[in-house]
């Protein structure tokens, strides 16, 4: 039976850290009393960082969790995390990046990071596990990527 193969076990295990790791961020959203922003908007909004894109640059760079960009973009800007401007270049293109309560989002967010990896070194996850870990999943990431690039037979 499939359900207690490594790669299973890899695909719950990443499916579930997934979704433990947004709960930390909204309990971290939370603590801070900021309600007008959810968790998945909150790492969108912090893999922008100090860049400047489209939506479709977001889609593209996997910048997104979950579907709907869009949307999330949307209620971004209407609650001042997000500017969004036209393209000097292309009128058509709508550009968003940080505003001020974006940056400060982002800020808050970083050093969460940081503090969870001052704990992390009183803990027995280490560097070394940690990039293990790293490459294990790049590995995986480049062979989803080859399945879904894949156009032939069997």
């Amino acid at each position: 039976m499939l359900t207690n193969t490594p790669y299973y076990e890899a695909i719950q295990l990443i499916e579930r850290l997934h979704r433990h790791f947004l709960d930390v961020l909204k309990v971290e959203l939370d603590k801070k009393g900021i309600q007008d922003i959810n968790n998945v908007q909150s790492m969108i909004l912090f893999n922008i960082g100090d860049d400047e894109m489209t939506v479709g640059e977001l889609t593209i760079r996997g910048y997104y969790l979950g579907s709907n960009v869009s949307y999330n973009v949307k209620k971004m800007v209407e609650n001042d995390y997000l500017v969004q401007e036209r393209s000097v270049h292309d009128k058509r293109s709508i550009r968003v990046r940080l505003s001020k309560k974006g940056i400060e989002l982002k800020e808050l967010i970083s050093n969460m990071f940081k503090r969870h990896e001052e704990k992390l070194k009183t803990s027995e996850i280490k560097d070394e596990h940690l990039n293990g870990l790293n490459n294990s999943l790049k590995m995986l990431e480049r062979f989803w990527a080859a399945q879904a690039n894949f156009s032939g037979g069997y």
